[in-house]
Protein backbone atom coordinates (compact mmCIF):
# COMPACT_ATOMS: atom_id res chain seq x y z
CA UNK A 1 0.00 0.00 0.00
CA UNK A 2 1.01 3.42 -0.78
CA UNK A 3 0.01 6.80 1.13
CA UNK A 4 0.72 10.07 0.90
CA UNK A 5 0.87 12.20 4.72
CA UNK A 6 0.82 15.62 3.98
CA UNK A 7 1.26 18.13 7.14
CA UNK A 8 3.61 21.04 8.15
CA UNK A 9 4.34 19.39 11.29
CA UNK A 10 7.55 17.82 10.23
CA UNK A 11 7.93 15.72 13.64
CA UNK A 12 4.53 14.87 13.83
CA UNK A 13 4.56 13.56 9.84
CA UNK A 14 7.58 11.85 10.50
CA UNK A 15 6.13 10.08 13.16
CA UNK A 16 3.29 8.85 11.21
CA UNK A 17 5.38 7.72 8.27
CA UNK A 18 7.67 5.72 10.49
CA UNK A 19 4.77 3.69 11.70
CA UNK A 20 2.83 3.33 8.74
CA UNK A 21 6.32 2.09 7.54
CA UNK A 22 6.69 -0.01 10.13
CA UNK A 23 3.24 -1.68 9.11
CA UNK A 24 4.59 -1.99 5.93
CA UNK A 25 3.07 0.33 3.84
CA UNK A 26 5.06 3.48 1.53
CA UNK A 27 5.10 6.55 2.60
CA UNK A 28 5.79 9.50 0.88
CA UNK A 29 5.71 13.05 2.97
CA UNK A 30 4.80 16.42 1.97
CA UNK A 31 4.68 19.74 5.37
CA UNK A 32 2.64 22.15 2.62
CA UNK A 33 -0.39 21.76 1.09
CA UNK A 34 1.25 22.86 -2.63
CA UNK A 35 3.50 19.81 -2.25
CA UNK A 36 1.31 17.79 -1.44
CA UNK A 37 -1.37 18.47 -4.25
CA UNK A 38 1.63 18.31 -6.47
CA UNK A 39 2.53 14.61 -4.76
CA UNK A 40 -1.50 14.15 -5.35
CA UNK A 41 -1.84 14.58 -8.88
CA UNK A 42 1.96 12.85 -10.43
CA UNK A 43 1.53 9.90 -8.31
CA UNK A 44 -0.62 6.87 -7.43
CA UNK A 45 -1.60 6.49 -3.99
CA UNK A 46 -3.82 4.02 -1.89
CA UNK A 47 -4.81 6.50 0.87
CA UNK A 48 -3.81 10.50 1.46
CA UNK A 49 -3.77 11.64 5.80
CA UNK A 50 -3.92 15.17 4.83
CA UNK A 51 -3.78 17.90 7.48
CA UNK A 52 -6.72 20.60 7.83
CA UNK A 53 -4.81 23.65 8.44
CA UNK A 54 -1.28 23.83 6.26
CA UNK A 55 0.67 27.04 5.04
CA UNK A 56 0.36 27.81 1.31
CA UNK A 57 -2.45 25.65 0.95
CA UNK A 58 -5.16 24.39 3.65
CA UNK A 59 -6.08 20.38 3.81
CA UNK A 60 -9.32 21.60 3.03
CA UNK A 61 -8.17 23.51 -0.78
CA UNK A 62 -6.16 20.32 -1.94
CA UNK A 63 -9.11 17.88 -0.91
CA UNK A 64 -11.53 20.18 -2.97
CA UNK A 65 -9.09 20.75 -5.62
CA UNK A 66 -8.35 16.59 -6.14
CA UNK A 67 -12.50 16.12 -5.95
CA UNK A 68 -12.93 18.54 -8.90
CA UNK A 69 -10.57 17.11 -10.44
CA UNK A 70 -12.50 13.87 -9.83
CA UNK A 71 -9.82 12.16 -8.27
CA UNK A 72 -11.51 9.97 -5.89
CA UNK A 73 -8.34 8.59 -3.72
CA UNK A 74 -9.38 8.36 -0.14
CA UNK A 75 -8.39 11.04 2.04
CA UNK A 76 -8.59 10.64 5.92
CA UNK A 77 -8.10 14.90 7.32
CA UNK A 78 -6.11 15.25 10.51
CA UNK A 79 -8.23 17.93 12.44
CA UNK A 80 -8.14 20.15 15.36
CA UNK A 81 -9.06 18.32 18.65
CA UNK A 82 -12.18 20.70 19.28
CA UNK A 83 -12.48 21.83 15.86
CA UNK A 84 -15.93 21.08 15.07
CA UNK A 85 -16.61 22.85 12.24
CA UNK A 86 -12.97 21.72 10.97
CA UNK A 87 -14.53 18.23 10.76
CA UNK A 88 -18.05 19.64 9.09
CA UNK A 89 -15.44 21.45 6.33
CA UNK A 90 -13.19 18.15 5.94
CA UNK A 91 -16.07 16.30 5.51
CA UNK A 92 -17.66 19.01 3.07
CA UNK A 93 -14.81 19.20 1.25
CA UNK A 94 -14.45 15.50 0.12
CA UNK A 95 -12.97 13.99 2.65
CA UNK A 96 -13.46 10.23 3.26
CA UNK A 97 -13.09 10.47 7.32
CA UNK A 98 -10.83 12.38 9.48
CA UNK A 99 -8.80 11.76 13.01
CA UNK A 100 -8.62 14.40 15.73
CA UNK A 101 -5.00 15.88 16.90
CA UNK A 102 -3.94 14.15 19.12
CA UNK A 103 -4.62 11.01 17.41
CA UNK A 104 -3.78 7.34 18.56
CA UNK A 105 -1.15 5.59 15.74
CA UNK A 106 -3.42 2.31 15.72
CA UNK A 107 -6.95 3.89 15.55
CA UNK A 108 -5.01 6.26 12.40
CA UNK A 109 -3.78 2.88 10.44
CA UNK A 110 -7.41 1.08 11.20
CA UNK A 111 -8.98 3.76 9.70
CA UNK A 112 -6.60 4.05 6.87
CA UNK A 113 -7.18 0.25 6.80
CA UNK A 114 -10.95 0.97 6.64
CA UNK A 115 -10.77 3.20 3.60
CA UNK A 116 -8.39 1.27 1.79
CA UNK A 117 -10.92 -1.45 1.59
CA UNK A 118 -13.85 0.95 0.41
CA UNK A 119 -11.44 1.77 -2.49
CA UNK A 120 -11.58 5.31 -4.41
CA UNK A 121 -15.25 5.11 -5.18
CA UNK A 122 -16.71 8.46 -6.96
CA UNK A 123 -17.83 10.85 -4.25
CA UNK A 124 -19.15 13.75 -5.68
CA UNK A 125 -19.29 17.22 -3.58
CA UNK A 126 -22.28 17.80 -6.47
CA UNK A 127 -25.15 15.95 -6.56
CA UNK A 128 -26.78 16.09 -9.97
CA UNK A 129 -29.79 14.10 -11.64
CA UNK A 130 -30.23 15.49 -15.21
CA UNK A 131 -30.01 19.45 -15.23
CA UNK A 132 -30.90 19.74 -11.38
CA UNK A 133 -27.58 20.46 -9.24
CA UNK A 134 -28.03 20.10 -5.54
CA UNK A 135 -24.96 20.87 -3.06
CA UNK A 136 -25.47 19.79 0.16
CA UNK A 137 -22.38 21.84 1.50
CA UNK A 138 -22.85 25.07 -0.26
CA UNK A 139 -26.77 24.19 0.74
CA UNK A 140 -27.67 25.07 -3.17
CA UNK A 141 -29.96 24.11 -5.45
CA UNK A 142 -29.97 24.76 -9.68
CA UNK A 143 -32.35 23.68 -12.09
CA UNK A 144 -29.83 24.20 -15.76
CA UNK A 145 -28.45 27.52 -15.21
CA UNK A 146 -31.03 28.71 -12.85
CA UNK A 147 -30.59 29.08 -8.91
CA UNK A 148 -33.69 28.03 -7.15
CA UNK A 149 -34.61 29.34 -3.78
CA UNK A 150 -35.25 27.13 -1.14
CA UNK A 151 -36.59 26.60 2.70
CA UNK A 152 -34.01 24.84 4.65
CA UNK A 153 -36.74 22.17 5.06
CA UNK A 154 -37.48 21.95 1.36
CA UNK A 155 -33.77 21.40 0.81
CA UNK A 156 -33.62 18.74 3.40
CA UNK A 157 -36.60 16.51 1.58
CA UNK A 158 -34.86 17.08 -2.04
CA UNK A 159 -31.55 16.31 -0.84
CA UNK A 160 -33.51 13.13 0.96
CA UNK A 161 -34.96 12.52 -2.79
CA UNK A 162 -31.98 13.22 -4.87
CA UNK A 163 -29.54 10.80 -2.86
CA UNK A 164 -32.40 8.01 -3.98
CA UNK A 165 -33.09 8.82 -7.22
CA UNK A 166 -35.12 6.32 -9.21
CA UNK A 167 -36.07 4.87 -5.49
CA UNK A 168 -39.54 4.97 -4.13
CA UNK A 169 -39.14 6.60 -1.12
CA UNK A 170 -42.02 6.31 1.48
CA UNK A 171 -43.92 8.94 3.89
CA UNK A 172 -41.98 7.75 6.95
CA UNK A 173 -38.68 7.34 5.14
CA UNK A 174 -38.56 11.07 4.21
CA UNK A 175 -39.77 12.00 7.68
CA UNK A 176 -36.94 9.60 9.56
CA UNK A 177 -34.55 11.27 8.05
CA UNK A 178 -35.41 14.44 7.24
CA UNK A 179 -37.35 15.02 10.68
CA UNK A 180 -36.23 12.48 13.38
CA UNK A 181 -38.32 9.40 13.86
CA UNK A 182 -39.70 10.54 17.42
CA UNK A 183 -41.79 12.88 14.87
CA UNK A 184 -45.39 12.51 16.21
CA UNK A 185 -47.22 14.95 13.79
CA UNK A 186 -48.99 14.45 10.56
CA UNK A 187 -47.30 12.50 8.39
CA UNK A 188 -49.00 14.39 5.28
CA UNK A 189 -46.55 17.30 6.35
CA UNK A 190 -44.42 15.37 3.76
CA UNK A 191 -46.74 16.14 0.47
CA UNK A 192 -47.06 19.67 1.55
CA UNK A 193 -42.88 19.76 1.45
CA UNK A 194 -43.48 17.67 -2.32
CA UNK A 195 -46.05 20.80 -3.01
CA UNK A 196 -43.79 23.30 -2.44
CA UNK A 197 -40.98 21.68 -4.14
CA UNK A 198 -42.99 20.91 -7.47
CA UNK A 199 -43.93 24.72 -7.53
CA UNK A 200 -40.18 25.75 -7.41
CA UNK A 201 -37.94 23.09 -8.77
CA UNK A 202 -40.55 21.38 -11.96
CA UNK A 203 -43.36 23.61 -12.66
CA UNK A 204 -41.49 26.56 -13.48
CA UNK A 205 -39.19 24.69 -15.95
CA UNK A 206 -42.20 22.15 -17.24
CA UNK A 207 -41.00 19.53 -15.73
CA UNK A 208 -42.49 16.63 -13.40
CA UNK A 209 -39.46 14.87 -12.07
CA UNK A 210 -41.26 14.54 -8.50
CA UNK A 211 -43.21 11.59 -8.67
CA UNK A 212 -46.05 9.95 -6.61
CA UNK A 213 -45.97 6.37 -6.64
CA UNK A 214 -49.78 5.69 -5.39
CA UNK A 215 -49.83 3.80 -2.04
CA UNK A 216 -45.98 3.64 -2.06
CA UNK A 217 -44.51 7.20 -1.71
CA UNK A 218 -42.60 9.45 -3.53
CA UNK A 219 -39.84 9.54 -6.42
CA UNK A 220 -37.30 11.42 -7.99
CA UNK A 221 -37.47 10.33 -11.77
CA UNK A 222 -33.75 10.12 -13.27
CA UNK A 223 -34.81 11.33 -16.70
CA UNK A 224 -36.84 14.11 -16.04
CA UNK A 225 -40.65 14.07 -16.74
Amino acid sequence: MRVLVVDDEVRLADGVRRGLEAEGWAVDVAHDGVDGLWHAREFDYDAIVLDLMMPGLSGWAVCAALRAEQDWTPVLMLTAKDGEWDQVEALDAGADDYVTKPFSHPVLVARLRALVRRGARERPAVLTVDDLALDPAARTVSRGDVPLDLTSREFAVLEFLVRRAGQVCSKRQVIENVWDVDFDGDPNIVEVYVGHLRRKVDRPFGRATIETVRGAGYRLAVHGG
